[in-house]
């Protein structure tokens, strides 16, 4: 199983990015954010902003500078999901996981737009949707 889960801006500040966001959509921040990763809940999807030193901002439709996001993905397991996609056409770049299979594994798509498989600790699934620990 595989669930859209997150969808993550690069910035230099997440919290101010955050509280940016929050003001525009009306939405608060959630409490657990930090200075490293910050994101404010949709329903199911989170936007989130995460931390990147040496952030160089896009200039878009300028193409040295190009957008910079990322898609999360929630998987109940690793293995079926990677034989699935890499048979798509996505590309495996590096696997982080950690203690109990938990972490998260990065892939481009066929084009090259990175995003991410995790399997996060705590989090159960329940008629096909990932259920967060409170």
């Amino acid at each position: 199983m595989l669930k859209l889960t997150d969808f993550i801006i690069d910035c230099p500040e997440p919290m101010t990015l955050a509280a940016f966001y929050a003001e525009v959509t009306g939405e608060p921040v959630k409490p657990d954010s930090t200075d490293t990763w910050a994101g404010i809940k949709f329903g199911q999807i989170e936007l989130a902003f995460q931390r990147v030193d040496d952030f160089r901002p896009s200039y878009w439709p300028d193409e040295e500078h190009p957008k910079q996001f990322h898609l999360d993905f929630e998987v109940d397991e690793f293995e079926p999901e990677h034989e699935r996609l890499t048979a798509l056409g996505a590309t495996l770049q590096k696997r982080f996981t950690k203690g109990e299979g938990y972490g998260w594994h990065i892939y481009t798509d066929p084009v090259g737009h990175p995003f991410c498989l995790c399997r996060n600790k705590g989090v159960i699934w329940q008629d096909g949707t990932p259920i967060w620990p409170s």
